[in-house]
């Protein structure tokens, strides 16, 4: 898995990069279990906080739309599988959870930054989220996303 820049380089045309990661419930998964699909993969800081809630919350919600236009979605943060399971159960949440604690994945696709909060540095999970066609590529990404609204501008570009 290859290291970028969030702020000069796009993944859009390129590969996603592969992995292979523990989910809720004691699972497993690998984004190649998902080939042939439209993957939407979002990465977020930390479970049970408001902007992740929210944002999980909004893909919940509109887990009908989203599967009518052929996509799956999972979310990735550095949670452990246990923490995933308690968030999930508790905003019924109907995507999986994938646990990133040694946030290889987070690195992969240039989401694990500098932060910074109220004058301190420190390294986090920027909130983004790549679309993977159904042959592996990427094809939209938002960075820093905002979380009303992003639902809609990944459903719009599913359409495309």
């Amino acid at each position: 898995m290859s290291k970028l820049s969030t702020t000069t380089n796009s993944l859009i045309g390129l590969e996603a990069p592969s992995f292979t990661a523990p989910t809720d419930s004691g699972g497993q998964i690998s984004l190649a279990d998902f080939r042939g699909k439209n993957v939407v993969l979002y990465f977020y800081p930390k479970d049970d906080t408001s902007g992740c809630t929210a944002e999980a919350c909004d893909f919940r919600d509109n887990m009908q739309r989203l599967t009518s236009a052929g996509a799956v979605v999972l979310g990735v943060s550095p949670d452990s599988q246990k923490s995933h399971d308690k968030f999930k159960q508790k905003y019924e949440l109907n995507f999986p959870l994938v646990s990133d604690g040694e946030r290889t994945i987070a690195e992969a696709y240039s989401v694990w930054v500098e932060k910074s909060m109220y004058g301190r540095k420190y390294m986090g999970v920027e909130r983004s989220t790549f679309v993977i066609n159904p042959e592996g590529i990427i094809t939209h990404e938002w960075r820093k996303v905002k979380v009303p609204g992003h639902v809609d501008d990944v459903l719009k570009a599913l359409q495309k």
